[in-house]
């Protein structure tokens, strides 16, 4: 596989809104404008919250809004998928994360901690960061456990989680195509870090890191809430022996009070627009203005924006939606 190989990859979860399409609509100009070769996969990796029916809603928003791929699942919403790097379904991957999981060897250690045990240990110590669920240090409970007391624990009827463990990997450096150069370490970033869950679902640091190695993936637009994800992936990336993929973290499209766009803003669904009677040109003209690649917020399709597109053309830090534009 040559040439450049970009992705969208959003979650079956829930309907598409007005921020994912800021994010798709920008990948998607970003690999067209270089001739590249577009996949669509779906990352349904957590079988609580995602569905086929979510998954089929997903490829009619997408061809709706005027974005189109030359991999994955069928743009007709028939069964089945085109392209060579399939099956193009997180749930469907699971040997690949398997073998993936084998390689990293003694770096992989069960940890049998729970979420409640991990908030007080960090809590007890002092001066302890912060705790989100991208960034919770952690604090190496589990990593020196010997055979004995994993047995104890599993007797006890504990189920662990899998982590790798990170002592002794060097800081991650990169340079991003927007945000510019990046330097991390991966303590700074969490410590070790989970690779599968206690309940046997992949971790999405893991899968994302397959996923696009196997796929071919040197191109990765997404926000820039998942920047501090990166460090984390670039070090199996290293580990794994792939090449590491080249990133740009846009920035993100927020409401009129700076909060993220997300799922809980239903009345920014592309469904329920499309139902409000407004035409996926519209939607496109008004993320065009906002990204920065026209003057006024003219309906636009996704192709007519490819003479004139540049990442270096988006703006620095969040966008936000006035209230005129909503």
């Amino acid at each position: 596989m040559t040439g450049v190989r970009g992705r969208l990859a959003p979650s079956p979860t829930g309907l598409l809104h007005l921020g994912n399409a800021w994010a798709f609509l920008l990948a998607w100009l970003a690999c067209r404008k270089a001739g590249g070769t577009l996949v669509l996969r779906m990352e349904d990796i957590d079988p609580e919250r995602s569905s086929q029916a979510w998954a089929d809603a997903i490829v009619y928003d997408l061809r709706w809004l005027g974005l189109d791929w030359d991999e994955g699942p069928r743009p007709d919403g028939t069964p089945g998928e085109t392209g060579p790097c399939g099956p193009y379904v997180q749930s469907r991957r699971s040997a690949l994360y398997e073998q993936a999981l084998a390689r990293l060897g003694d770096r992989v250690y069960p940890c049998y901690c729970t979420r409640k045990e991990l908030r007080d240990q960090l809590r007890a110590m002092a001066g302890a960061p912060h705790v989100d669920d991208r960034g919770a240090p952690y604090p190496g409970t589990c990593r020196h456990l010997t055979a004995e007391q994993r047995a104890q624990r599993e007797s006890a009827g504990r189920h662990p989680c899998l982590r790798l463990n990170t002592e002794g990997l060097a800081g991650i450096s990169f340079v991003d195509a927007l945000c510019g150069p990046q330097s991390f370490s991966l303590a700074g970033c969490g410590g070790d870090f989970a690779l599968r869950r206690s309940d046997g679902v992949w971790a999405y640091q893991l899968a994302v890191v397959v996923d696009d190695a196997l796929m071919g993936i040197n191109q990765v637009v997404r926000g820039e809430d998942i920047l501090v994800s990166t460090p984390r992936q670039l070090a199996l990336f290293d580990l794994l022996g792939w090449p590491r993929p080249a990133y740009a973290h846009i920035p993100l499209l927020c409401d009129p009070d700076g909060e993220r766009l997300a799922k809980r803003h239903g009345s920014l669904s592309l469904r329920a627009l499309r139902e409000a009677g407004h035409a996926p040109q519209e939607l496109v003209g008004l993320l065009a203005f906002k990204a920065g690649l026209q003057d006024r917020p003219e309906p636009r399709a996704p192709g007519d924006l490819l003479e004139g597109f540049s990442l270096q053309r988006l703006p620095q830090g969040p966008v936000r939606l006035d209230a005129a534009s909503l």
